[in-house]
C-alpha cells in the first residue's frame, strides 16, 4: 500500500468516525472503545502484504579469473633440472664431442692444441688448452682466446698474426674435441692454473713455478 493510499484511508476513517460521534447520543458515544478502533485501523494500515514488498535479489559477487603462474603453465617434464653429463675418463669426454668448430674461439683454441700438442696424450693437449684459457682470464694477457693465441711472440706457429691452414684430419678432430672439453670445463686439467708451457730443455723467460710435466711439455704458473 502506498503512502497516498494510506493517507486517503486515514482521512476516510476520520470522517466516518467524526460523523458517527456527531450523530450518536453522548451516552452512546462514550461507550465506544476508541482505543480498539484506532489500534485496529493503524495495524491494518501498517501491515504490508507480501506482494507489495519489493524483493531485492542479492548481488552476485564477481569472481576474478585466476591466472596460472608460469610454473603451473610449464609442462612437468620441463620442470626437471637439467643434468650435466659426467664421464669416467678424459677419453670418454673427448669422444662425446662432435668435430664441428662453430665459433672463432673454438677454432683458435683447436688450432693452438693442434700445432702445439698434436700427438701428445689427451691430458697434455688439455693442459695446453688450459694455459690459453687461463691467460684469457688472468688479466695479464689479452682477454679473449683468439687474442691470446695470436699475441705476438707467444706461439711460434702463428704467422703474421694468423693461424695457418689446417688439414681437417683425425688429429684436428681430436684437437676440436679437446677444445670443447676445456671450454666447457668438462674435465679437470692436471696443469691447473698454469700460464706457461715449454719443452723440458727450455724454461720460460719469466720467473715461474712448475705445475706439471706431461708428455713433452712442462707447465708453469
Amino acid at each position: 500500500m502506498t503512502i497516498l493510499q494510506r493517507a486517503a484511508t486515514i482521512a476516510a476513517m476520520t470522517f466516518s468516525l467524526a460523523g458517527l460521534l456527531g450523530n450518536s447520543a453522548p451516552g452512546h458515544a462514550t461507550g465506544i472503545d476508541r482505543t480498539t478502533v484506532s489500534l485496529t485501523a493503524l495495524a491494518n494500515l501498517n501491515a504490508l502484504s507480501p506482494q507489495n514488498v519489493p524483493q531485492v535479489a542479492p548481488a552476485a559477487t564477481p569472481v576474478a579469473a585466476v591466472e596460472k603462474t608460469a610454473i603451473e603453465k610449464t609442462a612437468p617434464e620441463q620442470l626437471a633440472p637439467a643434468e650435466e653429463e659426467e664421464f669416467d675418463t678424459l677419453a670418454q669426454a673427448v669422444a662425446a664431442q662432435d668435430s664441428a668448430a662453430a665459433d672463432d674461439a673454438l677454432q683458435c683454441l683447436a688450432g693452438a692444441i693442434y700445432f702445439e700438442s698434436k700427438g701428445e696424450p689427451l691430458t697434455g693437449q688439455l693442459a695446453v688448452a688450459e694455459v690459453i684459457i687461463n691467460r684469457a682470464k688472468s688479466g695479464r694477457f689479452p682477454a679473449d682466446v683468439c687474442a691470446v693465441v695470436k699475441q705476438r711472440g707467444q706461439f711460434s706457429f702463428v704467422r703474421g698474426g694468423q693461424i695457418p691452414t689446417i688439414t681437417k684430419g683425425a688429429s684436428y678432430r681430436t684437437a676440436v674435441a679437446v677444445a670443447k672439453v676445456a671450454l666447457a670445463s668438462a674435465w679437470n686439467s692436471p696443469a691447473d692454473k698454469a700460464l706457461y708451457f715449454n719443452t723440458p730443455d727450455r724454461r720460460p723467460s719469466v720467473r715461474a713455478i712448475k705445475v706439471a710435466s706431461i708428455g713433452n711439455h712442462v707447465f708453469y704458473r
